[in-house]
């Protein structure tokens, strides 16, 4: 499904050649400009329209070879159109195995870093494609609309959508996300909040141990844009390092029937850390999983 006025690009069509080009330098001088205006009216408090927040991503696709949009669903609600975005980053069109993540923000509507790191994310896989080989990255940048439109971290109906996940919801994003998380089927969740009660940079690892194998080398990444939360106990869980391997019930997480069960990370930015920073931390530590679980599959493939 299309965003509501907006034209797609054409899917690109496989070549012998490799399909992918570095993103043009003024498509991603305009992308930059138009994320920076978007932390500045986000810092002023300014509301922000979901069109105008999502214009950054949806310009870099419309020239990009290797992100695609959509939306999963388009729906009215108290006069205003509201749509959950989905972007598809995949290096080339050729077909074969690739590691399938699902990366989510915007769950809460007042934490609007993990929105704009994940265009920072995209941005930079879009100038450095080689980053993303062997994976097919499916992007929800804004799951809770109702919530950024409101500027609150509960849904227009007044519920935490992190809390309403395998309960039966009756909340229309948990159930679009629900579907579409059981569609995908994906290797691994990684889901971008901030906390406005945390100093530092900090994360959960649910799951296996791959998930804690993955989430130590993102943190130290993040550590090159913001302090790590050390405190031994965050968020009422006991944490080691900035590592929790805890979490609450209800979160978005993958289906309990799902196997094998994906790994599944929380990565959490300081709310009361300039926006720029919060950015920056997202980015170095989603580069940082990509590269470590590369890392992994290598050496799995080479037991």
């Amino acid at each position: 499904m299309a965003f509501p006025n907006q034209t797609l690009p054409p899917p690109s069509k496989p070549t012998a050649a490799p399909a992918e080009r570095p993103l043009d330098p003024r498509v991603s001088a305009s992308v930059r400009r138009a994320a920076a205006l978007l932390e500045d009216g986000l810092e002023q408090r300014r509301p922000v329209a979901l069109a105008e927040l999502m214009a950054p991503l949806l310009h870099q696709a419309r020239h990009s070879r290797c992100l695609r949009a959509d939306a999963l669903s388009v729906w009215e609600s108290r006069g205003e159109t509201h749509w959950l975005p989905r972007f598809r980053f995949q290096r080339t069109n050729a077909v074969k195995e690739r590691h399938k993540f699902g990366i989510f923000a915007g769950i809460h509507g007042d934490e609007p870093a993990g929105i704009l790191g994940l265009m920072d994310f995209l941005r930079e896989l879009d100038e450095t494609p080689e980053i993303g080989r062997h994976f097919e990255l499916w992007i929800y940048p804004v799951c809770n609309p109702g919530g950024v439109l409101a500027g609150t971290r509960e849904s227009l109906s007044g519920k935490d959508l992190n809390r309403e996940f395998w309960r039966g919801s009756a909340e229309r994003e948990v159930r679009l996300l629900e579907q579409e998380i059981v569609k995908r089927r994906f290797d691994g969740i990684i889901s971008l909040h901030s906390d406005d009660s945390s100093p530092g940079f900090y994360g959960f690892a649910r799951g296996d141990v791959l998930a804690r194998q993955l989430l130590s080398p993102a943190l130290a990444e993040a550590e090159k844009a913001l302090a790590r939360d050390t405190r031994p106990f965050i968020d009422g869980f006991q944490a080691v390092n900035g590592m929790i391997h805890e979490s609450y019930e209800g979160i978005l997480c993958a289906p309990p029937e799902q196997h094998p069960q994906p790994f599944e990370l929380i990565l959490e930015s300081p709310a009361g850390a300039p926006l720029a920073d919060q950015r920056r931390a997202f980015t170095l530590a989603l580069k940082a999983v990509l590269a470590e679980y590369n890392h992994f599959s290598a050496y799995s493939a080479g037991l």
